[in-house]
């Protein structure tokens, strides 16, 4: 039989994580909501600048009429032989599978990619020490986003392979507060390898982020782009029933609106497929030109806040299931100890009349 004092004190304990596990919950939804903020205040810039592009498809030549090749070199498809594959993690764990599924997903792409070469950019510290226990750092010297802005200005020097698939960069502590100039220098150091024929397609795995019960991991390639405006998604897995079920529950006990990220900016929505003759200040195949790789900025924007405005779900999920658990495991323990109690008392009153008999 426990002890009742041992029981009282592992109640006390498991009451003082639900304390915590109820506040980390809170927290998270706060978050969640600052980060839904973020997500739905980048679609009008982003849409918008899709639908110029749009727009300046159909108004420029962006192939060559006689080869039929494309003319920006973000356009022009090649045999994929070196492969750049972004891995958008956490930072932080207590969120339930969030970080594993993710990492599990790259795993399962570059199984897919066996025999190519694959580098590596690691955002977040999860993602990276997971990655970095498996394979190697690339024997140039891996650099910080801050750093990475420098570096596009230079001319790069190819470094030598240290294996098939190797970290080339490794990007942690951006995603407390993400910004867009942080964005836009990664994309530029890959639009700058790609450019460069060192890298012949980008690919990013991330948790897309469209609501609380609707998100889903995906891998998206990013480069070469195939079509403005859609997303290449090359693998995608969608959440079960039972975690949008989870999701649910935690959203509405923590009041966390379950309002989609999408259809949020009507603006210029139409500028794409309008057959109006507009007048450019700079010729249509120049603005494309210039505006393309924004637009591959904004595609790795996006990724990031969506993983960001992810995570902070998945941990709000988790953190309502632990919260949950320890009343049912408080529950448990106060019945035994009850029990326990009233065992030793229906033990000592035995004793007592036992005594009493004898004498």
């Amino acid at each position: 039989m426990p002890n009742i004092l041992d029981i009282r004190r592992r109640i006390r304990s498991v009451i003082n994580t639900r304390q915590i596990t109820k506040a980390m919950k809170m927290v998270s939804a706060a978050k969640l909501r600052r980060a839904q903020e973020r997500a739905l205040a980048a679609r009008p810039y982003a849409e918008m600048l899709t639908n110029v592009l749009k727009s300046l498809v159909t108004r420029a030549e962006i192939y060559d009429p006689e080869t039929g090749e494309a003319k920006h070199p973000l356009l022009a498809e090649r045999p994929e032989k070196n492969i750049l594959l972004i891995v958008v993690t956490g930072d932080k764990g207590l969120a339930g599978a969030f970080n594993a599924n993710i990492t599990k997903a790259a795993m399962r792409f570059l199984d897919s990619k066996a025999g190519k070469n694959v580098d590596i950019e690691a955002v977040g510290r999860k993602g990276r020490d997971f990655l970095r226990r498996r394979f190697p750092a690339a024997k140039v010297q891996t650099q910080s986003l801050a750093e990475l802005a420098e570096s596009v200005e230079t001319e790069p020097q190819p470094a030598e392979r240290s294996a098939p698939v190797q970290i080339t960069g490794e990007h942690v502590g951006i995603l407390g507060k993400v910004e867009f100039a942080q964005a836009s220098a990664l994309a530029e150091n890959v639009i700058e390898r790609y450019c460069r024929e060192q890298i012949d397609a980008v690919y990013v795995v991330f948790n897309e982020f469209k609501s609380v019960i609707a998100q889903r991991l995906i891998v998206e390639q990013i480069l070469p782009i195939a079509q403005i405006g859609e997303q290449a998604v090359r693998l995608a897995e969608e959440p079960s029933e039972e975690e949008k079920k989870k999701a649910k529950e935690a959203a509405v006990s923590a009041g966390v609106g379950m309002r989609s990220t999408e259809g949020e900016a009507e603006a210029g929505w139409q500028l794409g497929t309008s057959q109006v003759d507009y007048i450019y200040e700079q010729s249509p195949e120049r603005l494309f030109r210039d505006l393309l790789p924004k637009y591959v900025s904004i595609q790795i924007f996006r990724a990031l806040l969506e993983s960001v405005a992810a995570e902070h779900a998945a941990r709000m999920t988790a953190m309502d299931s632990a919260t949950n658990n320890a009343t049912d495991m408080i529950d448990s323990l106060t019945l035994a100890m009850n029990r326990a109690r009233q065992a030793k008392i229906t033990k000592e009153i035995i004793e007592i009349v036992s005594g009493a008999a004898a004498m």
